[in-house]
């Protein structure tokens, strides 16, 4: 009789203690029952740490397994990018036999990260009920269950009309900023639930919502309060900063630098390398301003940023750059994804976070691994093919055995590769 038949899993042995030097959640099993950004950049997040994180893919592998960028092979970058450091398995969630295999495999995990609601026989009720001890992160588009996805948060919360500078279109932002806020926000809440059953031995349900991360977002920032509390809209500054000193500026060759000047050694440091004290004084005086003071500084952006611009013009970006160089003012030259990639992406080469990983299906490229820097580095793996561990997990974690995995695959309730018989 397999697992998924009616027989309880084996009890759960408890996890190894971290041995010095190795990854900080080493020893911590997940299953990751999830699509698209936010819940597999959390279930990435942890494996970079150590964490074996186990994804569940449906028969024929994820919706998601063909989004752009796709490399000319037809092999999604974007797949290959959000999933490397996992295991991957394939099991038929439309039938009872398939996600009998799956609840067993998160009991005997005792973690489980989602973002689907779609199966009653995966959710926490029915999941705690067989270990009370489990931990389970979900993810929902709204705080009342409802869906959204990160355009539709977008448009909902108002960061589209203040961003840019025309007047009145909305400017969505390319990088699908509450996804990636959500899935650090998921990591977060699935090491605090860990923390707590450790201490208390008692699981978790915790629910974070897309929206809501925007929400919570726009109002640490200051712009829901903002719009309570006073009667002047926030208006679009398009490559302004709000609130300080910042734009973009155009050097003779046509290279563009951008800056940010947030204290008054910066103000000093910049006058001082451009030249315009005297007359930025003048400016200060005609217009009874402070521009010791930064919101003063924002407020008179326009003629102050006149007068910096006339002094990027007349000089190439190497002269710029290195008079900037000189100082504390923060500056960064425009690049594009395409300048990293030069030279034999020198410029990725030069950080240690990105190493060279070989993906099947793509082949060799500089890679990152986690931007937490830990004491025992975590290279980059390669993201798993469509089910290519299922018969290892459900061998290692649930014993099937030989017989019972071919049953399985016989009847479609697994797919993924097979495991090669070894020679007699």
């Amino acid at each position: 009789m397999t697992a998924s038949q009616g027989a309880r899993p084996a009890p759960v042995p408890p996890s190894p203690a971290p041995q010095p030097g190795s990854l900080p959640l080493a020893g911590l099993k997940i299953v990751e029952l999830s699509s698209y950004v936010a819940s597999p950049l959390a279930g990435l997040t942890l494996a970079q740490l150590g964490a074996d994180v186990i994804r569940v893919e449906p028969s024929g592998g994820a919706a998601d397994r063909t989004r752009l960028p796709v490399h000319p092979s037809g092999t999604s970058l974007y797949w290959a990018g959000l999933n490397r450091n996992k295991r991957a398995i394939e099991v038929d969630l439309t039938s009872a036999e398939g996600r009998g295999l799956v609840s067993d495999l998160i009991v005997r995990a005792g973690t489980l990260i989602s973002n689907t609601e779609r199966h009653r026989d995966l959710s926490y009720p029915e999941l705690s009920a067989r270990r009370p001890d489990l931990v389970h992160v979900q993810l929902t588009g709204r705080h009342n269950g409802d869906t959204a996805v990160d355009y539709t948060v977008q448009a909902a919360t108002g960061f589209p009309m203040v961003t840019g500078a025309h007047p009145a279109d909305p400017v969505n932002h390319v990088l699908p900023a509450w996804d990636v806020a959500a899935g650090l926000y998921l990591a977060t809440a699935l090491l605090a639930a860990d923390r707590h059953r450790l201490l208390s031995g008692a699981g978790q349900y915790l629910r974070v919502a897309l929206e809501d991360v925007a929400l919570a977002t726009a109002g640490s920032l200051g712009f829901l309060a903002e719009a309570q509390l006073t009667e002047i809209p926030r208006q679009r500054c398009g490559n302004y900063v709000h609130g300080t000193f910042g734009r973009d500026f155009v050097t003779a060759d046509g290279h563009r630098l951008m800056l940010v000047v947030l204290t008054r050694r910066h103000w000093r440091d910049l006058l001082s390398i451009t030249g315009v004290t005297e007359t930025v004084a003048a400016l200060e005086k005609e217009l009874n301003a402070d521009f010791a003071q930064e919101s003063e500084r924002f407020r008179h952006r326009v003629p102050l940023a006149e007068m910096f611009a006339a002094w990027f013009r007349e000089r190439t970006v190497d002269e710029a750059e290195a008079a900037l160089g000189s100082t504390r003012i923060l500056w960064s030259r425009y690049r594009t994804f395409g300048d990293w990639a030069q030279d034999d992406a020198r410029l990725l080469r030069d950080n240690p976070l990105l190493v060279e990983l070989h993906q099947p299906g793509i082949g060799t490229y500089l890679a990152p691994g986690s931007p937490i820097v830990t004491a025992a580095r975590n290279p980059p793996r390669p993201a798993p093919g469509i089910g290519e561990h299922t018969e290892e997990v459900l061998r290692d974690e649930l014993g099937l055995s030989a017989q019972e995995l071919r049953k399985l695959r016989d009847a479609r309730v697994l797919g993924g590769p097979p495991r090669a018989e070894t020679p007699r």
